[in-house]
């Protein structure tokens, strides 16, 4: 069974759709939008979410970026803390 996956900064999460949903992730400032351009590293990778709020940046790893499928224009969520960007596939 496929479960949607949540990556941050460098931890990525498997989130059980019968248990937890996006909703149920406790984050305050969460920014719907889509991918505007990835920059690919050999470890880490770039990611710019276009949002209504403008631009937001997460660097992830270059695993969770093909884990998660994601590409220009995909539909996300950035979760911003104070400390990290998170960004989970819609």
């Amino acid at each position: 069974m496929q479960f949607p996956r949540l990556a941050s900064g460098l931890h990525q999460w498997t989130i059980r759709r019968n248990t937890m949903t996006i909703k149920a992730i406790n984050v305050r400032n969460q920014f719907k939008g889509s991918i505007k351009e990835i920059v690919i590293g050999d470890v880490l990778s770039e990611i710019d979410v276009q949002t209504a709020a403008g631009i937001v940046t997460s660097v992830i790893t270059t695993r969770s970026v093909r884990e998660l499928e994601l590409q220009v224009g995909s539909e996300v969520i950035a979760f911003v803390k104070s400390t990290e960007v998170s960004i989970a596939k819609l």
